[in-house]
């Protein structure tokens, strides 16, 4: 027996960007189409023809899948991560090469994928197994777990385009889990939903893996890649770049901050800015107030990120964040100009925009900066992901000569404790430089 669930080789998909998509057209719209053409082919004679823009969304993508393997695919937005699965689904066909599938195959690619809206969720449960090949008393023998999985027995005979986007989600996991395909392809599913439902579904995916049954896992959850996958594919700008071990490729992943041992960062061709925004973000500096430049900080330090930007054209009301993650890509903290009470003003050409922390307050370890800047209006105008990095060393911070461990958590503050006398009344400060290690 065959013993490979999926086998990828050379799979290439291209889009034309700009490209109208050939569908179907109204009566009215053929009409005018028809009497309109001519005047068209006039105006475009003696007009060169614009060059015709294309993008490989995936190129020259090879792997092999094993029956019972749970492989993670992980990259940043735009690597070709949802265009793989779309292609493995059938839903859209590649440009070249080709992809083989073993087994019935189980897809949630997003909130409602193969759901029909005007049907109630009980009658989209049975259509789902029907179109994953199940016999109606296979279905109805897990009816009921898909139900109480789901939460939603209340609304089960209600049309599901009346569930709100966390309903459908939980009813189209529920469906793709339970019902038993030999091969499971999830995007990004889980960034929908509850911590509790996140939580009871990385719960399932778990038993679905230890069932022996195949995994396709696309998220930016890297804790929970980790958790589930035995082995990663890293895509970048629709190649495969590594395949190996979830320790060895997210820390990959995560290493693409520019290199520094100063705490400059030059971000003028960072590699993780998609290709849609402009390159507005050309530098970052760290340093503690009053201090040059450093890559390397204590918990009680100041943190000073300087942002060196080319507003050109100018910016008008921008709203510029700065967010912290840790080594694992969980995010710590997110610090925003638009959060504060005082907004910046209007952005010029060259200019220098400062974000700064009085304490860090951080456990030891290593940590990852990125950095946006947008408007209201506009939205993001651009975006690096993991455009820096700073370390951050343990000392005797506190004056008490405490260790610092994992464990405690990423986050460290000050306080102050007092022990309290009942019969009088007395409040005694137990020890004013302890701390609460908070996670």
């Amino acid at each position: 027996m065959n013993d490979v669930a999926i086998r990828v080789q050379n799979l290439s998909k291209r889009y034309r960007i700009g490209a109208r998509q050939a569908g179907y057209s109204t009566i009215r719209e053929t009409v005018t189409d028809l009497a309109v053409a001519p005047v068209r082919r006039l105006r475009r004679l003696g007009q060169p023809t614009p060059p015709e823009e294309t993008i490989w969304a995936l190129k020259d993508v090879s792997f092999e899948v094993k029956h019972g393997e749970v492989l993670g695919i992980i990259g940043r937005n735009g690597s070709g991560k949802t265009t793989l699965l779309k292609v493995l689904c059938r839903i859209t066909e590649p440009t070249e090469g080709q992809a083989e599938i073993h087994g019935r195959v189980g897809s949630l690619l997003e909130v409602g994928t193969g759901f029909h809206p005007e049907l109630t969720g009980r009658e989209n449960i049975y259509l789902n197994g029907a179109i994953l090949g199940m016999k109606r008393t296979e279905i109805h023998t897990k009816f009921d777990e898909i139900i109480e999985f789901a939460e939603i027995e209340r609304f089960l005979d209600t049309p599901v385009k009346r569930y709100s986007s966390g309903m459908y989600v939980r009813l189209a996991f529920a469906v793709a889990a339970h019902l038993e395909p030999e091969i499971l392809l999830v995007d990004e599913v889980l960034a929908v939903g509850d911590a509790t439902f996140q939580k009871k579904c990385l719960g399932k995916m778990g038993d679905v893996a230890r069932e022996g049954r195949t995994v396709l896992f696309v998220s930016h959850n890297l804790g929970a890649v980790q958790q589930l996958c035995g082995s990663v594919i890293l895509l970048q700008s629709g190649t495969v770049v590594e395949r190996n071990s979830p320790e060895r490729v997210t820390s990959m992943y995560l290493s693409d901050a520019s290199e520094s041992a100063d705490g400059v960062f030059d971000l003028a061709a960072h590699p993780a800015r998609p290709q849609k925004y402009a390159s507005i973000i050309k530098r970052i500096v760290l340093r503690s107030s009053g201090s040059s430049s450093r890559s390397f900080f204590f918990p009680d330090d100041s943190l000073v990120v300087e942002l060196l930007l080319d507003a050109s054209p100018p910016i008008v009301k921008p709203r510029l964040a700065v967010a912290i993650e840790d080594a694992s890509g969980r995010r710590i903290t997110t610090l925003a100009s638009y959060l504060q009470q005082s907004q910046l003003p209007a952005l010029t050409g060259r200019s220098t925009v400062t974000c700064s922390l009085p304490r860090l307050d951080l456990g030891p370890g290593r940590y990852l900066l990125s950095a946006s800047v947008g408007t209201k209006n506009d939205g993001l105008l651009d975006s690096v992901d993991n455009a820096a990095w700073f370390e951050v060393g343990w000392r005797n911070n506190y004056g008490n000569g405490e260790p610092y461990y994992g464990v405690y958590g990423p986050v460290i503050r000050g306080s102050e404790w007092q022990r309290i006398d009942e019969r009088s009344g007395y409040a005694g400060i137990v020890d004013d430089s302890c701390i609460d290690l908070l996670s």
